[in-house]
């Protein structure tokens, strides 16, 4: 299982399954000449992502970062529409590590999107119930608010199946949360208006988790938003105010949804000088 350690804490990747997603709707008003030149595309102009949850271990306590795509919740059609190549394998990886889903204590919801929160929940004796019956879900008042009540755009991606069986779980905050002492999660708004940051702080320096303000490495130039976001000012305001600190600062990013990489490290003129890469 790919797994990077930074100081105290080690971090693992879960299976958490795949999709293959439009280039265009991934780089929005990029040009292909630019964007094919960091990443490769199908013969259908998709490019393959992973949804792999990031579990660690801090304070005696189990902690998920998102959820996967679930199993056995999509229809046919829905794998087609939206790429799904592979389902959700997190009982499998936790098995792995010795955890069962009830031992997970903690959820932090970057946000609510199908492709981050189908994992937790799951159809058991013709109903939905919890995955992670025993977690406290973190996630921003603001996303929590649209996931319960969506609009015309966004009731595509927020599923009733998807909030209601975890709705006494949730735990809401508003601009910031700091969590056993050593997660910060901050809204920024951007690919969601509720969309979350994480950042670990460990005494090796810090982890930044952007989520899908940087889903893969290609996105990493400011103004290389998704056409996914509803509000991609609000994405570039917060690329701005967090990567070019974080470099400098030596933090590790994290990838939820890259395919190649799991973690890297760039210097000040953008080249990668560290970094790990995912097992295939």
């Amino acid at each position: 299982m790919d797994h990077l350690t930074c100081g105290e804490l080690t971090l693992y990747w879960l299976n958490g399954g795949g999709i293959r997603l439009d280039a265009g709707a991934m780089f929005g008003v990029v040009p292909k000449p630019l964007w094919s030149k960091r990443i490769a595309a199908n013969e259908f102009n998709q490019i393959e992502t992973r949804t792999d949850p990031i579990y660690f271990q801090l304070n005696g306590k189990h902690i998920l970062i998102d959820a996967g795509l679930g199993f056995g919740k999509l229809t046919d059609k829905q794998k087609r529409n939206y790429g799904v190549d592979e389902e959700s394998r997190i009982i499998e990886s936790l098995d792995e590590l010795q955890l069962k889903p009830e031992d997970i204590d903690i959820i932090c919801m970057t946000h609510l999107h199908f492709d981050h929160a189908s994992g937790l929940t799951k159809i058991e004796d013709n109903q939905y119930v919890s995955v992670f019956p025993n977690a406290m879900i973190y996630v921003s008042q603001i996303e929590w608010d649209e996931m319960r009540a969506p609009n015309l755009r966004s009731k595509n991606t927020y599923w009733e199946e998807n909030w209601l069986p975890i709705k006494s779980q949730v735990q809401t905050f508003e601009e910031s949360i700091q969590i056993e002492e050593k997660i910060n999660m901050f809204h920024t708004g951007g690919h969601s208006a509720g969309h979350s940051i994480i950042l670990l702080h460990t005494e090796a320096g810090t982890v930044i988790h952007l989520a899908d303000l940087l889903p893969t490495i290609a996105h990493k130039p400011s103004l290389w938003v998704t056409a996914y976001d509803d509000y991609p000012l609000d994405s570039i305001h917060a690329k701005e105010k967090w990567i070019h600190p974080s470099i400098s600062q030596n933090s590790w990013f994290i990838f939820y949804h890259d395919d190649i990489y799991r973690a890297v490290k760039w210097d000040s003129e953008g080249k990668v000088v560290s970094e790990l890469k995912r097992s295939k």
